[in-house]
């Protein structure tokens, strides 16, 4: 069984509904949760303005390889009302599913890359990550170093009031 790390995020629809069933489905699929971050509200940025996303990360164990584990995600998403065909990239979305670590792998492919080539220049990924795993490094960076070089991105960062990291 491998660690990975899961960015989820979404700002489509019923947030809170979408970002439950992709929890759900993520436990009852390809992932055994071990933890996972509060929810946290954040400013979209992209190509089109667009309504505030909802982001969490989850820790949690597969016996997928990487390539089989994107696939599970991209079904869950889809279950969920992505359409990756009529979106636009960055654009808004009902859910999105990122592998961010696979244990120690490192992966450079057009199809999937670990770490997450964005990962550390994105406080909606380093805020709830840090609360799960501040002490992880990531290409030589402390993911809590790594939140606070983006201190003003990270104040608009929210945690949702009640939320609570119970799986």
């Amino acid at each position: 069984m491998a660690d990975v790390f899961i960015a989820l995020g979404g700002n489509v629809g019923d947030r809170q509904k979408n970002m439950q069933a992709a929890l759900a489905a993520l436990a009852k699929g390809p992932v055994r949760v071990v933890a996972r971050s509060r929810i946290y509200e954040a400013e979209s940025w992209g190509p089109v303005p667009q309504g505030r996303y909802y982001d969490c990360v989850v820790l949690g164990k597969t016996s997928l390889p990487p390539r089989a584990l994107l696939r599970e995600l991209n079904k869950i998403e889809a279950s969920l009302g992505r359409n990756r065909t009529r979106e636009i990239r960055f654009g808004p979305r009902t859910i999105d599913l990122d592998i961010l670590l696979y244990g120690r792998l490192q992966i450079a492919a057009a199809d999937l890359e670990i770490p997450h080539r964005l990962m550390l220049k994105r406080a909606f990924v380093l805020a709830p990550l840090a609360e799960i795993a501040p002490w992880l490094m990531v290409k030589g960076i402390r993911i809590s170093d790594a939140l606070a070089r983006l201190k003003s991105e990270a104040r608009g960062v929210v945690p949702l009031p009640g939320d609570s990291t119970k799986t």
